[in-house]
């Protein structure tokens, strides 16, 4: 199977889920365990992607003293309330601004 045939494969599955969540009847939406599990999912999913691009290099675990100084500079502008674009810049700032000293 050549890489096209598998994103074509990949985006015909991808349609096809969409068309089944715009096609879910309304009663199923409905239910409590649905729109709980709706809303619970992509944060989820989020903290899953920090995790991998924040501890993961390649198919190894790496701790990386200038991420993780990125992420607590991100948990403390979160914790102070801080518009998103801002949490963005200040991890941004504070993971350049430790690779620049070399940590």
């Amino acid at each position: 199977m050549t890489v096209w045939w598998a994103i074509a494969v990949t985006c015909l599955g991808c349609y096809l889920l969409k068309l089944a969540g715009l096609a879910a009847p309304r009663r199923v939406l409905d239910h409590p365990g649905v729109r709980r599990f709706a809303r619970l999912v992509p944060v989820g999913l989020l903290a899953a992607l920090i995790a991998v691009q924040t501890f993961g290099h390649g198919q190894d675990l790496h701790l990386d003293g200038a991420r993780l100084a990125g992420m607590a500079a991100a948990v403390v502008a979160l914790l102070l309330r801080a518009p998103f674009l801002v949490i963005l810049i200040a991890a941004a700032v504070v993971t350049a601004a430790t690779r620049l000293l070399g940590m």
